[in-house]
């Protein structure tokens, strides 16, 4: 389509036609629902993108914002947009296979003595691939096709914006739209739809207003779909057999192999189902050291990563009473009930909890002779809006109080796990013991004498546990006096059931007939440096893998990056020659994606990491956003100064109250003083928004604007690696001092302020 030339739907969108409110609605529903799409696609297919924090999110957030820009221009970027959404999702599933092809490997860099531990490097690290590309270079790459595909959307959206008069009415439709959005992409998680049903929906509504070159568009259309639908239905076989079933829950791609019952989440190797009693001994190592040194059963149980099963098989088997096993992975846990060899969960002593584990801890009545947290690694992020993984808020001093609060008199805690660096056994050695006020043991499998903060855990393979106690505790001061004086030896032949009887402590391997000395491994305790091993994480700063308050590398080249694709693709497509961004909406933008964030992560803690909890704040958030606009069609405001002093205080609140002070209040209580940090500012920021958006002349660039700034968000969020997500609202109040200044800054801001809808 050549610049000079306007197709009838174009000039219908620019005189104001009937079914534009519907159009704009339409539109906002399929960008917000795309966005997520995306979110969840590329996070599944190309995990290394989770490395650069919201970059799926900041792209889309780039293509809607220049294409609002381009609005008034007549090029009609729509034509675009299925060919490119294309491009991106196969570009996305190119790298997959030929990742696990070993056509190329992605060099991560700095992963044995990293500043921050990127979880699913290790087999890159392994690989032999002829050509070795920068992780940064594939993540820029995605990052512009993903962005060319929201152009036309974005476009498509300011004219809408532009074709009706009234800008709050208008705005209101865009927010309901994009709370639709929300609705019906939580209907396509809640019943596990498969990703061809995701983009075709997003493919359907982008089809019905790619008005040009429609054979383009619909060739683009089928082979994203088929795409797709060959990279979300079924896999491979890793024996050759026939091709394996996918599953997708809220949180992950889950690839299930029957024939070796192992589980395989987001294409990274997960878990396995196990029968403990011959091929799972590791599972049982607690219950074999507590039964050997003479201690009565462990009967309540708590397992938190209950995952597939093995941990409650082996808690079974050792004589426990009463097991809650708590899993945040509905497709996981239902994996187990139906295809463990053990089937634990078909046993009624075992109480399953689909959900967060910290939320758990906070609402259990019950008192818990172990809490195990099982291999709890998630390996995914908690959202597209912040750095946090699904577990942070385990690993935080606050949650270690509140496993001694559900710890039995003589109770014990045990976190193991793959954890890759010295350092993080050493904080977690070191929480656990400011909590507990006993040192607690450590062992790890191989034996190691000692972990020191530098040791790079992966080159051996290492599984580390760490077993506290309440102080006094004389299940853990028995194990303790043993270890000190004995090794323990556990057996790892998969083909031998180690005899009930067997008591494997002494100097050297058991001679149990039918064994061998290398089929056992020796296990005692370890020392720990804990010197240099950084701040401890708290539920403010809950960066276990972080190895100080800094910006990691890796994430600074992102950063830098991000921007200067966003820079290019705003000049080339936006009329930066003609059209002056809107200064004082940017501002407000950038500090809104960070109330986002930080409400988000404010409610995770407080009624856990869940997707369905994220959902509904995101709503929350669009609907006091409506309130705001009913408030300024309502009452009118002319003056913006007590909205910006409300939402100064209510930011400052956010910033300085520390987040226990909200978990130590009753239920109700909690919920209310919650709900009131959170909204409050988004309903001052909102109104201030609304009232600066009804005076603009062009909504467009003012809302292109705004979008931009909120990529000035996603990218500060950062900092909360350094400041900690409290303190990170006190750059949002920095940003909207910002728009402020800049808005008293314009001529004529008090007489539009005042002007009618």
């Amino acid at each position: 389509m050549n610049e000079g030339t306007h197709d009838s739907r174009t000039n219908t969108l620019a005189q104001g036609g009937p079914w534009d409110r519907l159009d704009l609605f339409l539109v906002s529903f399929a960008i917000l629902f795309t966005e997520l799409a995306f979110i969840r696609w590329f996070g599944s297919t190309v995990i290394y993108l989770t490395f650069f924090t919201n970059i799926v999110l900041l792209a889309c957030f780039l293509g809607m914002s220049v294409g609002c820009m381009a609005a008034g221009r007549p090029r009609d970027l729509m034509i675009g947009a299925l060919p490119f959404m294309f491009l991106a999702v196969g570009a996305g599933a190119w790298a997959l296979a030929a990742l696990q092809d070993q056509q190329f490997s992605l060099e991560v860099g700095g992963q044995e003595s990293p500043q921050q531990i990127y979880f699913g490097t290790e087999s890159s690290m392994r690989r032999q691939a002829a050509v070795v590309l920068p992780v940064e270079v594939a993540a820029g790459i995605l990052f512009v096709l993903i962005a060319l595909s929201f152009l036309g959307l974005g476009q498509l959206m300011g004219r809408l914006f532009d074709a009706i008069p009234n800008r709050i009415a208008a705005y209101s439709i865009n927010v309901t739209g994009s709370l639709a959005g929300i609705g019906a992409f939580a209907f396509v998680s809640q019943w596990r739809m498969p990703p061809v049903v995701w983009f075709s929906v997003s493919v359907g509504l982008t089809l019905c207003y790619a008005m040009k070159l429609r054979r383009l568009q619909t060739i683009a259309a089928i082979a994203l779909l088929c795409v797709v639908a060959a990279h979300s239905t079924t896999t491979k076989n890793r024996q050759g057999k026939p091709w394996d079933p996918i599953f997708w829950s809220p949180y992950y791609k889950v690839d299930f192999q029957p024939e070796t019952n192992l589980i395989s989440t987001n294409n990274i190797s997960h878990q396995q189902m196990l029968p403990t009693e011959f091929t799972g001994s590791a599972y049982s190592l607690i219950h074999f050291l507590n039964r050997d040194v003479g201690n009565k059963p462990l009967r309540n149980v708590l397992i938190i990563g209950a995952g597939s099963g093995n941990d409650v098989e082996a808690a079974l088997r050792f004589g426990a009473e009463r097991i809650d096993a708590i899993e945040i992975d509905p497709v996981i846990q239902e994996l187990g009930k139906v295809h463990h060899p053990n089937n634990p969960y078909g046993d009624k002593r075992v109480h399953y909890w689909n959900g967060d584990g910290r939320a758990f801890l906070r609402i259990t009545p019950h008192k818990y002779d172990l809490v195990v947290y099982a291999l709890v690694d998630s390996l995914v992020l908690h959202t597209g809006y912040s750095s946090l993984r699904l577990e942070n808020f385990l690993f935080t001093q606050q949650a270690f109080d509140e496993v001694q609060r559900v710890l039995a008199p003589d109770g014990m805690f045990i976190m193991y796990n793959y954890y890759r660096q010295g350092w993080v056994v050493g904080r977690l050695v070191s929480m656990a013991e400011k909590t507990f006020g006993e040192t607690p043991l450590t062992m790890s499998l191989p034996y190691q004498k000692e972990i020191r903060r530098n040791n790079d855990q992966t080159k051996g393979n290492h599984i580390t546990g760490v077993v506290a106690g309440l102080k006094g505790s004389s299940r853990l001061e028995s194990l303790r006096e043993r270890l000190s004086a004995e090794d323990f030896w556990l057996h790892v032949n998969p083909r031998f059931n180690a005899d009930a009887e067997l008591r494997p402590f002494g100097p050297k391997a058991p001679n149990v007939p039918g064994t061998q000395a290398e089929h056992w491994q020796r296990i005692g305790l370890a020392r720990v440096d804990t010197d240099d091993i950084g701040p401890l994480p708290s539920d403010d700063w809950p960066f276990l893998y972080n190895r100080s308050r800094t910006i990691p590398w890796l994430n600074l080249t992102g950063i830098a990056i991000i921007a200067g694709l966003s820079l290019t693709i705003l000049a080339v497509f936006a009329p930066v020659k003609t059209t002056r961004p809107d200064g004082p909406m940017f501002f407000l933008g950038a500090g809104f994606m960070l109330l986002e964030t930080k409400g988000v992560v404010h409610m995770a803690l407080l009624f856990g990491s869940t997707w369905v909890v994220n959902s509904i704040v995101f709503a929350a958030i669009l609907v006091m956003v409506l309130v705001a606009n009913l408030f300024v069609a309502v009452v009118r405001p002319t003056k913006l100064g007590p909205y910006y002093a409300g939402l100064a205080v209510t930011l400052l609140i956010n910033a300085l109250v520390p987040m226990n002070v909200f978990l130590s209040l009753p239920g109700a209580g909690r919920v209310v003083a919650s709900c009131l940090v959170v909204f409050l500012p988004v309903f001052f920021a909102g109104v201030v928004f609304a009232v600066r958006f009804r005076a603009t002349e062009r909504p467009d660039v003012a809302l292109g604007s705004n979008v931009a700034g909120a990529i000035l968000g996603g990218l500060t969020e950062n900092l909360s690696l350094v400041l900690g997500f409290n303190h990170l609202l006190l750059v949002a109040f920095v940003f909207y001092a910002l728009a402020a200044w800049l808005s008293g800054r314009r001529v004529g801001v008090s007489s539009a302020v005042g002007a009618s809808p």
